[in-house]
């Protein structure tokens, strides 16, 4: 399921974006105001943004030039009545990944999605390595030092869905729903106590983690 941050201050416009990629299996935040945008982009985890130009208080450009500046790489789909080349340009000069003028069909909106979270979704390799680590996703297991190491298959699932997000925050739920599943009614303590044990079988220094950073507030990153 892909987390899409959908930014539009007309309400029926945003209600049937909210509708149609939830409808498409997607999992959507809405918000009306580029501030309120710029916060929740750069406070949580999306796979996409979907991004209106004309906004209140901060205008789309302005939101995607400091997303950008900030750091923020998720892929930026620009929605937009302006139909004038130079503001089509200006807006993937600033960092959109593609733009969508209005009024738009809703068969080539879910295109454009689909293409754009493929695009920023890379093919995970066979066999990943960090360190003297390799998780073998084909035999569904990790070695170290060439190893074979007793994890369960709840680690494993933890450090399958670590690796295919490398770089980026993962909160306590999502992880919760990558490993666990998003049916069980189980409390977010769960995942710190297998990070712990995670990171007590792959860190060369458990104490002090190289691989699995603690990020203060938000949940865990992978930096292998």
């Amino acid at each position: 399921m892909s987390r899409i941050l959908v930014v539009e201050d007309e309400p029926a416009i945003a209600l049937a974006l909210e509708d149609d990629l939830t409808l498409e299996g997607h999992q959507v935040e809405v918000v009306a105001d580029g501030e309120t945008a710029v916060r929740a982009a750069r406070g949580q985890t999306f796979d996409l943004i979907l991004l209106d130009v004309m906004l209140p208080k901060k205008d789309g450009f302005e939101v995607c030039r400091e997303l950008r500046r900030a750091g923020v790489r998720t892929p930026i789909l620009m929605l937009t009545a302006k139909t004038q080349e130079a503001e089509k340009v200006m807006g993937l000069d600033l960092g959109a990944d593609d733009y969508l003028t209005k009024p738009y069909g809703r068969h080539e909106l879910r295109a454009r999605v689909r293409a754009l979270l493929r695009r920023a979704t890379p093919e995970t390799a066979e066999v990943c390595r960090f360190g003297d680590v390799e998780v073998d996703f084909g035999r569904a297991e990790v070695r170290r030092a060439g190893e074979t190491l007793d994890l369960t298959p709840l680690e494993f699932k933890l450090m399958a869905a670590f690796v295919r997000r490398r770089g980026r925050v993962l909160s306590r739920q999502q992880l919760l729903d990558a490993a666990w599943g998003s049916d069980l009614a189980i409390t977010e303590r769960v995942v710190d106590n297998q990070v712990v044990n995670l990171r007590r079988k792959i860190e060369p220094d458990p104490a002090n983690p190289r691989y699995i950073a603690s990020v203060r507030g938000m949940g865990y990153r992978f930096d292998g």
